[in-house]
């Protein structure tokens, strides 16, 4: 098997049309690592490629699931490990690309569940909150507040009452590991223009037409984009109130993605050009070609 391209990086850096142009130059499938993009009618505020997007590169784990439907880490592993070897066997390359590092790392990585478990990756919630809520089931449990990998795990074990079995740092297949990045205020610029413009293209409608399934939603409650619409709904904030909490929410968990891919992959970053994008997606290209020759 050829090295599997795995795109990573914060939201609005250009995963996707990365992920589409390598797509065609190296006649590759792509498989989402995107928790939300897995959900069906979340369109807007996921970023997901769009339908258009789709046609141009084959897209794997898009659309598959209802909101109200249970998707869980363990799920996706499965899942997306078939599509590897679906895609394999008929002699493609394979690009992973998404901003989910859980996912993406269970996908690669020698991570063994529990069936049936839930992993969540806590993306609402701050360190000291996982803290606090780890302390409501054990107080006397000491984890250094910026330790997130051992915060996150620890929640999870207490929430499911299971634990994560074998897990080794032991990675499954070739990869090479694309990050996608530039200057953090251009990045936090990015992504508080984007949500403006999620909202012109009609992210409030989109919200309106799921309110009904809020209810029975783990991820309507949980992802970004869609959770701080909550509030609104409760007639407890305004919707200026609500755009503003998603820019901050993107913005942290922005910060979080980078601290992720910095400490568990391998990670290549390049510095995009967003006046000549084609420059960046050479320039990845070039590098790639380059290494699987070496």
């Amino acid at each position: 098997m050829k090295p599997i391209i795995v795109i990573v990086g914060p939201t609005g850096v250009g995963k996707t049309r990365l992920s589409i142009e390598l797509a065609k130059r190296m006649d590759a499938e792509i498989i989402n690592g995107d928790s939300v993009a897995i959900y069906k009618k979340l369109d807007i505020g996921s970023a997901k490629p769009s339908k258009e997007e789709r046609l141009e590169a084959v897209h794997h784990l898009i659309d598959i699931k209802d909101p109200t439907e249970e998707y869980s880490v363990y799920d996706y592993q499965k899942d997306a490990r078939n599509v590897i070897r679906d895609i394999d066997s008929r002699g493609k390359r394979i690009i992973v690309a998404g901003g989910t590092g859980l996912y993406i790392k269970a996908l690669l990585y020698n991570y063994i569940f529990t069936p049936g478990s839930r992993q969540n990756t806590y993306d609402d919630l701050s360190n000291e909150e996982i803290l606090d809520k780890i302390k409501s089931y054990d107080n006397t449990i000491t984890i250094h507040p910026n330790n997130r990998k051992r915060l996150v795990r620890t929640l999870n074990k207490y929430e499911n009452g299971d634990i994560l079995t074998h897990q080794k740092d032991e990675c499954l297949y070739p990869i090479y590991v694309v990050g996608l990045t530039a200057l953090r205020s251009m990045v936090y610029d990015r992504i508080n223009k984007r949500v403006e413009n999620m909202i012109d293209n009609g992210l409030l409608e989109e919200v309106l037409s799921l309110k009904g399934d809020y209810k029975n939603s783990r991820v309507l409650g949980t992802a970004i984009g869609y959770k701080e619409f909550i509030p609104y709904f409760l007639g407890d904030a305004s919707l200026e109130e609500v755009i503003e909490k998603i820019q901050l929410d993107s913005r942290h968990y922005a910060k979080r993605q980078y601290t992720f891919f910095n400490h568990q992959f391998d990670t290549h970053w390049y510095n995009v050009n967003f006046d000549d994008f084609n420059q960046t997606i050479d320039e990845i290209y070039e590098d790639i070609k380059k290494q699987e020759a070496s």
